[in-house]
């Protein structure tokens, strides 16, 4: 079915989840790529944006996270369980995101109405650069998978170089000889030579 459908969640669920078996709790307080975060917001920011996205695919438009911005990330938000609960919840997205009615239409997460195929790319943009963000932070490896960079580099792309608010930062230089994560990166606005200045790992 998934190579019907516009986007196939399963890689970057996939990775993200074998990301968490490297994360220890020293990891929690680490810093991130996103400015501000540590290990610990962003896992929380991944749980929100998890459950958000799942509803927008369900066309959910009564629930918490859907009709109003969610509140900011914050390690102190997260559950004893959360390594249990994570997977799962990344789980519930790729199947919502696997029947074709979620990407027709329109739905609506974080209080913003979109074209459902939109909000499909924004949500697999997430997981994936909040995978290579987890990596980073943690000292783990990351290969995202190249269908995906594929779309996102032309979603990406449609964006402007100055930056979008609450989405993305202005566009970084490249690296000498980049990737194609590392041009995906760039479009987002994130260096793709960050390194933690303190390790916890």
């Amino acid at each position: 079915m998934a190579d019907r459908l516009p986007l196939d969640f399963d890689p970057p669920v996939r990775q993200v989840r074998n990301l968490l078996l490297g994360i220890t709790d020293d990891h929690l307080t680490a810093p991130t790529p996103c400015p501000d975060w540590s290990v610990g917001d962003l896992l929380d920011h991944l749980l929100g944006l998890g459950w958000a996205f799942t509803q927008a695919a369900n066309k959910k438009t009564d629930a918490s996270g859907i009709t109003a911005p969610p509140p900011a990330p914050a390690a102190a938000h997260l559950t004893p369980h959360w390594r249990i609960r994570l997977p799962v919840i990344l789980d519930d997205l790729s199947r919502a995101w696997k029947q074709p009615a979620a990407w027709e239409g329109t739905s609506q997460a974080g209080g913003v109405t979109m074209p459902a195929a939109v909000t499909g790319a924004v949500a697999v943009n997430e997981l994936t650069m909040h995978g290579w963000d987890l990596a980073r932070a943690t000292g783990q490896e990351y290969a995202a998978d190249p269908r995906i960079l594929d779309h996102l580099l032309e979603f990406l792309a449609q964006y402007p170089p100055e930056g979008t608010p609450g989405l993305f930062g202005p566009h970084h230089p490249l690296p000498d000889d980049p990737t194609q994560l590392d041009h995906a990166l760039a479009l987002t606005g994130r260096n793709p030579h960050w390194r933690p200045t303190t390790a916890a790992h």
